[in-house]
């Protein structure tokens, strides 16, 4: 039987230039200054030093200061990382771009030494909603179409599997939704710049989009998503995941009826046995 390589999702020369393009503007993007703050508070949560740092990310003149001697490396499909080489790895905004997001994950846990952390941060399923539905209808509307225009971005359901899937162990997966007003579509576009983060789909259509288009979503974005000063809201939903390399000293599972004590016991509660048959009426 052939096996059918799947279709690249991102056009990578494409998101590489709109990083260099980024990166040019030498600003720290403020949802990246977000994605810091809650790293790092869940960093302390762990209390424990970690000497060998990496960070997997496509901004590294974001990232390149935020732990002290941490190897920055890109986000390419093969990690510039050797096997066993680091206690602590974080993949930061980023793996939403990734066409083969487990295979990602799967090196970072291989760089991973022994009951070393991995901790990373994306952009979530929620991310772009009002955008998406506004741009969806305008296009619908003007060319009784659709064309890839947003990167699909996972939900937090699927990406705590795709954790376990990866190997990782003790896998964890939470998210935080910020809201954010913009006084134009320009402006959120423009934000989108700053960060990296405009059309870079492999399947995206490569001709200009008539300005009617935008004229359209901005219309339809205003209807449906204002707020009370008649600013466009944005939702941007970051997840993070928590996994460790799997290590002998990690807490394990007990085996199903290998108790020694009840819950009722622990509880300190009077445990009432049901009956062994139920009798469901009109089953006579």
């Amino acid at each position: 039987m052939t096996r059918t390589t799947p279709p690249e999702l991102t056009d990578r020369p494409a998101l590489l230039r709109n990083r260099a393009r980024a990166s040019a503007t030498r600003q720290v993007p403020f949802l990246h200054q977000l994605a810091q703050e809650e790293l790092q508070f869940r960093l302390d949560m762990v209390n424990r030093p970690f000497n060998a740092p990496a960070i997997i990310t496509g901004l590294p003149q974001v990232w390149a200061d935020f732990l002290p001697d941490a190897r920055v490396v890109a986000d390419d499909p093969v990690l510039d990382l050797q096997e066993g080489a680091h206690d602590l790895v974080l993949h930061v905004m980023a793996l939403h771009w990734a066409s083969d997001p487990v295979g990602q994950l799967v090196q970072a846990r291989r760089a991973l030494r022994p009951d070393g952390l991995f901790l990373g941060v994306m952009f979530g399923g929620q991310t772009l909603s009002e955008l998406r539905s506004a741009l969806a209808q305008a296009e619908s509307d003007l060319t009784g179409g659709l064309s890839p225009r947003v990167v699909p971005m996972a939900e937090i359901r699927d990406l705590g599997a795709l954790l376990q899937r990866s190997g990782m162990a003790l896998p964890v997966a939470d998210s935080l939704t910020q809201s954010v007003a913009y006084s134009s579509l320009q402006r959120l576009f423009d934000d989108l710049r700053e960060m990296g983060e405009r059309n870079a789909l492999a399947a995206r259509r490569r001709s200009l989009s008539p300005p009617a288009l935008f004229r359209r979503t901005e219309q339809n974005y205003a209807a449906h998503y204002a707020d009370d000063s008649g600013r466009l809201r944005a939702t941007y939903e970051l997840i993070f995941l928590i996994g460790w390399a799997p290590d002998d000293s990690q807490p394990r599972p007990l085996r199903p009826g290998s108790a020694k004590m009840s819950l009722a016991d622990a509880l300190g509660s009077v445990e009432t046995p049901l009956p062994d048959q139920v009798k469901i009426p009109g089953n006579d």
